[in-house]
């Protein structure tokens, strides 16, 4: 069975994440969505470790499922640490996505980590003085069966690659433990193609999750697996021999959507591309303080390889589809914002009709949708399963602007 995956979202204990994010209500969002397998979040966070154990049955191989049998949804176990630690003479700030396969690995986990002095009730995601060499030793001696993902991997000031606080290859930052690296998550800012031009990741599987802070953001980037059922076995055995025959494509953003994708200066309403960053020197032309150096200008900084993507052969090489999530590209095209109640009304007639937003994003068919939807939403879905989207890109922060060539009535839809 195919199943699409988001393992990276984050609770209701998590700093700016919204009061919504329970179980059962992630569980409900996955079903509009078609998420059939996702993360608990926030594992370490003692009150969300209760919330597990009270809400969630152990479903076998590594998989849980609402006790109530309230949801189909699969949720396998999975958290965001951030470790702030120096190493080789810098501050390092790196987010690391952990899966483990049981509670009481789960359990192993809290109490190694609890032993350093962390304050786990502190948030959700917890800061972590723990550099992520390290920290995978503690997931693996929690369980030999865990895996530890370097997590938005490009983003400039918490990832393994970050221009700000990060490194320039996995084994600085891995040291003996790279060779237990077998994926990175390429973030919204960033596409599978970008990261090819990298040879060091040829052997590097490049997943691909939301980081989700409220219900409607979960999915907005997603993996999809060929299982015969929901397994965290075979999904961690997928990952290490690199099965590119049942890792079947990842769902992205445009990267230009993304947040940190072009180098700028929010404050000045300034973003710019990575020659012109050269060229005046990494400083804002406005006020003269330091451009944010954004993926783009970091993969070039780093890549061996042409942005064609020529030369690029990679064995861990997936396909990857893009989109634009459904209640902003509705939004766009009516030029109100995604939480409104137009946008809002014609979800819930697709959802009425057994539809899941990717369903409706990746696959249903022109006629089905017409039946569902004004000619102008379904327009805007095949301009944008083509890839005709003119996007202003996001910088220091700030998203990404989007709009579907030629069939938008209005100027421009926003990110938010």
């Amino acid at each position: 069975m195919k199943l699409i995956t988001d393992f990276h979202l984050h609770s209701k204990y998590s700093r700016a994440c919204s009061k919504d994010l329970t179980l059962p209500n992630i569980a409900k969002a996955c079903e509009r969505k078609g998420i059939q397998l996702v993360g608990t979040s926030d594992f370490t966070h003692p009150a969300w470790r209760k919330h597990i154990g009270d809400v969630l049955d152990d479903a076998g191989d590594g998989t849980f499922r609402c006790a109530d049998g309230s949801s189909p949804t699969t949720f396998i176990l999975a958290t965001e640490l951030s470790s702030i630690y120096k190493r080789h003479g810098k501050t390092r700030r790196v987010h690391n996505l952990v899966l483990l396969p049981d509670l009481a690995s789960v359990d192993r986990l809290i109490a190694s980590l609890e032993s350093r002095g962390a304050n786990l009730k502190s948030d959700g995601r917890p800061i972590l003085g723990i550099d992520s060499e390290e920290l995978y030793k503690l997931v693996v001696d929690a369980s030999p069966d865990g895996l530890l993902i370097p997590a938005h991997a490009w983003t400039p000031w918490f990832s393994v690659f970050g221009s700000q606080s990060g490194f320039d290859s996995l084994e600085e930052c891995f040291g003996e433990m790279v060779k237990h690296v077998c994926a990175i998550e390429t973030g919204l800012s960033s596409d599978p193609a970008m990261n090819r031009r990298l040879s060091a990741l040829d052997d590097v599987l490049l997943v691909s999750n939301s980081d989700a802070h409220s219900l409607d953001k979960l999915g907005r980037e997603a993996n999809v697996f060929e299982m015969e059922r929901p397994s965290y076995h075979e999904l961690r055995r997928i990952f290490v021999e690199r099965d590119t025959t049942k890792f079947l494509e990842t769902i992205e953003f445009f990267p230009e959507e993304g947040k940190y994708h072009a180098d700028g200066h929010r404050a000045c309403q300034y973003w710019c591309m990575p020659a012109e960053t050269k060229r005046r020197n990494g400083v804002c032309p406005k006020c003269g303080k330091p451009l944010t150096v954004g993926v783009l200008s970091r993969v070039d900084d780093l890549a061996d390889r042409p942005s064609d993507g020529q030369g690029a052969t990679s064995r861990a090489s997936i396909p990857f589809r893009s989109i634009v999530p459904l209640a902003e590209l509705i939004g766009s095209v009516l030029d109100v914002g995604a939480s409104s109640k137009r946008v809002a009304k014609l979800i819930d007639a697709f959802t009425a009709a057994s539809k899941t937003e990717f369903g409706v994003l990746l696959d249903e068919p022109e006629s089905e949708l017409a039946r569902l939807a004004p000619p102008e939403i379904v327009s805007a879905i095949f301009a944008m399963r083509r890839g005709e989207v003119d996007v202003r890109p996001g910088y220091d922060g700030e998203y990404g602007v989007v709009k579907m060539k030629g069939v938008s009535r209005h100027e421009q839809g926003r990110i938010v």
